[in-house]
C-alpha cells in the first residue's frame, strides 16, 4: 500500500521564527507523523527575517520560473528550499521580492500591519497550490496553520476541486490565538474577483478581520484542530456551529492524538 501524504502549510515554523503554538507544532507535528511512516511535505512564506545563510536556504530552479497575477499585476515566484537535520525534512518557502524582503513578517518595527498583507497572503496560498501541482505529489490531506493559509482551503475547494492532484484531498485547519487586530484591505473582495470568486463568495470580505478569515478557513475544510490551549471565544462557537470532526488541544503528543485523527480523514 503507498504511503499516506499529509501536506503542511503553515505561516511559522521553528527553528526559522520564534517559537510559539504554531511555529512548534508545525515543526514537530510532521516529524511525529514523517517518523509514523507518512509522506510529509512543508511550506511556509519565505520572510526576511529568516537568516538564508545560517539556515542553508537555496532555490529549486526547477519550481521557480512561474508568474501569479495578484491584484492585476504578475509577482515573480521563487521557490527555495532548507534541510531540518535533525528531523530528516525539507521545508519549501514561498519567496517573492515584492511581498517577502522586508526584515519582518506581518507588521513592521513600529508594530503596523502591513498593508499588503492580504496580497502576501494569496500569494503564498496560491504559490504553494501551484508547486505541489508542478511537484505532482498528490497529498490525501492538507493541514493549514496560522491565517495567513486561510485562504487556501476556499481556493482548493473552489477552483482545484477537479484536479487531480487534489480531487482526493481532505483539509484540516489547526486554529490558534495568534490574531491581528483590524482588517485586511478594503480592496480584498476585488483582489478575489479578479481570482473568479463569486459575490456570493466573498460576502463579508469588505472588512476581512481575523474571524472572518478563521470563518472562512472553517466553512471550506473537511476537519479542524485546536491549536491553542486558551482560543478565542468567537473562534470557539464558529468551530462549534461547523460542526466537523475536531481534535482537541494536546500538548506535544502528536503520535497518540493526530495519528488516530488524521487516519478517519484518511478513510473518509
Amino acid at each position: 500500500m503507498a504511503k499516506k501524504r499529509i501536506l503542511y502549510v503553515s505561516q511559522e515554523i521553528s527553528p526559522y521564527l520564534p517559537e510559539n503554538d504554531l511555529s512548534k507544532t508545525s515543526r514537530f507535528l510532521p516529524q511525529a507523523m514523517n517518523e509514523s511512516g507518512i509522506e510529509v511535505r512543508l511550506f511556509m512564506p519565505r520572510f526576511g527575517c529568516i537568516n538564508e545563510r545560517r539556515h542553508q536556504l537555496h532555490e529549486v530552479i526547477r519550481l521557480s520560473g512561474m508568474n501569479l497575477i495578484v491584484n492585476d499585476i504578475d509577482q515573480p515566484l521563487i521557490i527555495k528550499v532548507a534541510s531540518i537535520p535533525q528531523a530528516r525534512m525539507q521545508v519549501y518557502f514561498i519567496d517573492n521580492e515584492e511581498y517577502f524582503k522586508r526584515k519582518f513578517t506581518t507588521e513592521d518595527k513600529k508594530g503596523k500591519f502591513y498593508d499588503d498583507n492580504d496580497e502576501r497572503a494569496l500569494f503564498f496560498c496560491r504559490g504553494v497550490i501551484e508547486s505541489v501541482k508542478k511537484l505532482g505529489w498528490s497529498p490525501d490531506v492538507i493541514h493549514c496553520n496560522g491565517w495567513m493559509a486561510s485562504f487556501l482551503p476556499m481556493y482548493l475547494k473552489k477552483f482545484y476541486h477537479d484536479d487531480p492532484i487534489f480531487e482526493n484531498t481532505k483539509i484540516v485547519v489547526s486554529l490558534y490565538n495568534q490574531s491581528f487586530e483590524g482588517t485586511l484591505s478594503d480592496d480584498l473582495s476585488n483582489k478575489l474577483k479578479f481570482d473568479g470568486h463569486s459575490e456570493e463568495d466573498l460576502i463579508g470580505f469588505e472588512k476581512a478581520d481575523f474571524k472572518k478569515l478563521t470563518e472562512t478557513a472553517i466553512n471550506y475544510s473537511d476537519a479542524v484542530v485546536k491549536g491553542s490551549i486558551d482560543l478565542d471565544k468567537d473562534v470557539l462557537k464558529l468551530i462549534e456551529d461547523s460542526k466537523l470532526p475536531t481534535l482537541e488541544f494536546s500538548e506535544g503528543a502528536y503520535k497518540e492524538q493526530y495519528k488516530p485523527f488524521y487516519e478517519t480523514l484518511f478513510e473518509g
